[in-house]
């Protein structure tokens, strides 16, 4: 029989200390897997006391999670290379920005044999076009890299309400596997092998979200709150059928597309920091920090990404909602004028018939 799993989840806002609730307490009841978990958190200093100190003595992120217990077998580390050189599995869930950074300090650094998940969601542009966070992940550190999505607002999670999840994953066994270690009894996993669908459609609804809450800001309601997710929905489609050839439309069904779509668009912070921004006047990032508490908007900065892709392509004018939302993030159209942008969408002029 081979040796225990190792895990190492690196990220510790309220979603990575949610999943490590999760993981924490799954590793205890499979053979498969080795009982210590490490998690990797970014130092900070709560009240006089480092913040991997109170979480390996109190079992609880009271900074991002609070008043969640933390099982005890997740063991806090500063240094992500000490707390992921020896992980046979590796969850990824930091905010994107921040990716690059760490997988720089972990190559070379890893087992070759390890396997990782990201749960982040967000892409990364540069000259070549748009990369999803999957590929940077597994290109710095040469393994396979699955994906996890869904509509799964963090606190919910921890609070061990009951929602569904979306693993994207090529490899049937290593599916199983990361479905043993997440899956709990309100926290239910469909595994699909569509990984490249799965991890756009976390990106982009937050995007969409964006949208959402724009609407909500500036107090237009339900129905045409109704409308921006109907066409977000099809814009990500769409952009899922233009860059990534070969995405089912299927995977949009599962609760990475349209179920995160919908909670993310009623529930999520981008759709809460968009709306103060309607109705406070304030910049994005003024907001983010007041509101925020350390924790980082993935909406905007995507929004930047994909419209940095269309205007390449010059392909803005099929996407009208989402270049719509990245102008008005950036302050170059108020978000009064949103609803113009997408009166006469394309989805409105082609004919059904």
């Amino acid at each position: 029989m081979s040796a225990p799993k190792k895990v190492s989840i690196i990220g510790s806002g309220n979603w990575g200390s949610a999943i490590a609730k999760i993981v924490g307490n799954n590793v205890n009841h499979f053979d498969a897997f080795d009982k210590q978990v490490k998690m990797y958190v970014y130092e900070e200093v709560i009240d006089g006391q480092k913040l991997t100190e109170i979480i390996n003595s109190q079992h609880e992120n009271v900074k991002y999670l609070p008043g969640h217990k933390i099982p005890p077998n997740v063991v806090a580390v500063s240094d992500v290379v000490e707390a992921t050189k020896d992980a046979d599995i590796l969850i990824f869930v930091v905010p994107h920005q921040f990716v690059k950074k760490l997988v720089q300090l972990m190559s070379g650094n890893i087992k070759s044999t390890a396997i990782g998940i990201s749960l982040i969601k967000g892409v990364d542009y540069n000259e070549g076009g748009i990369q999803l966070i999957s590929k940077v992940i597994g290109d710095a550190l040469n393994i396979e890299i699955s994906v996890l999505m869904g509509a799964n607002l963090a606190p919910e999670v921890a609070d061990e309400k009951f929602c569904e999840t979306t693993i994207g994953c090529r490899s049937k066994e290593d599916g199983k596997l990361l479905k043993d270690l997440i899956q709990s009894h309100n926290f239910r996993v469909v595994v699909v092998d569509d990984v490249e669908t799965v991890e756009m459609c976390g990106a982009l609804k937050n995007v969409v979200a964006c949208g959402a809450g724009f609407v909500d800001g500036l107090g237009l309601g339900d129905n045409t709150k109704a409308a921006v997710i109907r066409l977000g929905l099809m814009e990500m489609i769409k952009f899922a059928e233009v860059f990534y050839s070969g995405s089912k439309l299927s995977t949009f069904f599962e609760s990475c597309g349209v179920a995160d779509l919908i909670t993310t668009c009623y529930g999520g912070r981008n759709r809460k920091v968009s709306e103060a921004f309607v109705r406070t006047g304030k910049s994005i990032e003024v907001l983010e920090a007041e509101m925020l508490n350390g924790q980082k908007l993935q909406g905007p900065e995507t929004a930047v990404e994909v419209n940095n892709m269309l205007k390449a392509r010059g392909m803005e004018d099929r996407f009208p909602l989402f270049t719509a939302i990245h102008h008005i993030c950036v302050g170059e159209i108020p978000a009064s004028q949103m609803v113009d942008c997408i009166r006469n969408h394309p989805e409105h002029i082609l004919s059904k018939l």
